[in-house]
């Protein structure tokens, strides 16, 4: 069976940083790329689609809901939206699920929280990497126009 491939969206190099070191430990997980904002994620995610995205919410540019909008229009893709506003049952963890997100993480990056916060990440990026997402063929050109 072959890695899940996993695309970190957000616009903190720490939050990148960590995130890309915890999920390449993870048995089965491959880090493919880090993007810092949604625009460098669409490129690289119509060069070379991930099968999953984690992606933040508060980015330059483009905010993550935005993006998980436009991408589960034009090219839908398993998201695990992490966030600091993302808290359980929040209104931005709501709309993020509403959006197409299909799992949500409370982004808590304290000293003693990081552990237990990637091993969260890595359950819910093998649940995401399950789900099935309807994808269309003519996606990625609907996605690179935008």
């Amino acid at each position: 069976m072959r890695n899940v491939r996993v695309l970190i969206v957000d616009d903190s190099p720490t939050v990148r940083q960590v995130f890309e070191k915890g999920l390449s430990r993870a048995a089965g997980i491959e880090v493919m790329g880090v993007a810092p904002d949604p625009f460098v994620a669409r490129d690289m995610i119509v060069k070379d689609p991930p099968d999953v995205i984690t992606l933040d919410i508060e980015m330059p540019r483009m905010d993550g809901l935005t993006f998980l909008r436009k991408l589960m229009k034009h090219f839908p893709l398993p998201v695990v939206v992490v966030s600091t506003l993302t808290k359980e049952g929040s209104a931005k963890a709501i709309e993020a699920l509403e959006c197409g997100a299909v799992e949500v993480v409370e982004k808590n990056m304290g000293e003693d929280r990081v552990h237990d916060l990637m091993l969260e990440i890595v359950r819910k990026v093998r649940a995401a990497a399950g789900a099935k997402v309807r994808r269309r063929a003519i996606g990625a050109q609907r996605l690179a126009s935008r």
